[in-house]
């Protein structure tokens, strides 16, 4: 049962630290940094330790399973937004040749 909690709250927490990291890129590619990208920058650096550090006080079986699941939640996120932005890419190629 802590194994669950702990692996459930790695997956929530690696996908917000996704949501913060594609936000922050985003913003820095494109050139439109402000306080919210340099908020959203710490927020990201910050979020992960401030997670581990909880879940090592309150669960310290579940501390493994926490990080296994941060780690497995932004890399599934990070393909599946490749995959979608791919996509994206390839049909605006064959409309524009078209």
């Amino acid at each position: 049962m802590i194994i669950a909690l702990g692996l459930f709250i790695g997956v929530i927490s690696g996908t917000v630290q996704f949501f913060l990291l594609s936000k922050f890129t985003g913003a820095l590619t494109t050139g439109k940094m402000n306080n919210k990208t340099i908020l959203f920058a710490i927020t990201q650096f910050l979020f992960p330790f401030a997670v581990l550090v909880v879940t090592a006080f309150l669960l310290q079986d579940s501390l493994m399973w926490t990080g296994i699941g941060m780690g497995v939640a932004l890399l599934i996120c990070a393909a599946i937004k490749f995959i979608l932005t791919s996509r994206t890419n390839k049909t605006e190629i064959r409309a524009e040749k078209k």
